[in-house]
């Protein structure tokens, strides 16, 4: 590990140590309710649309009482969609709307509302807790990657967890490609915050531009 590596990385979590999960005001815990906000934030995230915005419409449906399964299956279709509108989610609301309430009707059905249960079932296999995420209507491979990318803080077994786009603000960063490798580099903050971090690199040239200019 080069120091100049060293560098950049201590930089970035300087400057830009939040997760998505707490700019969305969610305080992460091993606990079914921000659990499940996590799970609505990352099929938010996953969609083709500024991630700013996804985490404004998270923190919409949150301030509107849309905070667990119950409150969110009990809420109208029109109280998601005007929630989404108000956090700027307008291009994909009415459908996402639909596909809010029926995950949180599955996750009701299926799993008491609880996401410790798809957890406990996949006993730290990857694959399987990705499956099970997957279950979720509107929940794809790339929001089950943001979710465990997040949820790595707090479900350890399944760190470190360095997505895709993550992998790609490390490129962007000179930073090496290897999880382990990040996970060292990441030291006290842990690889989710790490994770997120190069995620805003991958998003943003002017993020990474500006850590490289202060590491140097």
């Amino acid at each position: 590990m080069s120091a100049s590596q060293s560098a950049v990385a201590a930089t970035l979590l300087d400057r830009h140590d939040t997760t998505y999960a707490r700019e969305a005001g969610i305080t992460l815990k091993d606990t079914p309710q921000p659990l499940y906000q996590l799970l609505v934030l990352s099929s938010l995230l996953s969609a083709r649309i500024r991630a700013s915005v996804a985490v404004d419409a998270a923190r919409a449906l949150f301030h509107d009482g849309m905070r667990n399964p119950r409150a969110m299956a009990d809420a109208s279709w029109q109280d998601r969609v005007d929630a989404l509108g108000e956090g700027g989610y307008r291009r994909y609301d009415e459908r996402t709307a639909t596909q809010l309430g029926d995950g949180a009707e599955l996750l009701l059905e299926e799993h008491r509302g609880d996401l410790r249960r798809v957890r406990e079932g996949a006993r730290g296999d990857e694959k399987a807790v990705v499956s099970g995420l997957r279950e979720t209507p509107g929940m794809g491979p790339t929001g089950a990657d943001i979710f465990l990318r997040e949820a790595q803080a707090v479900w350890p077994e399944f760190a470190p967890h360095f997505d895709g786009k993550a992998l790609r603000g490390a490129e962007r960063l000179g930073l090496p490609q290897d999880p382990e490798r990040l996970e060292r580099l990441a030291g006290d903050a842990g690889p989710a915050v790490l994770a997120a971090a190069l995620v805003r690199a991958a998003l943003r040239k002017k993020v990474a531009d500006d850590v490289l200019e202060h590491a140097g």
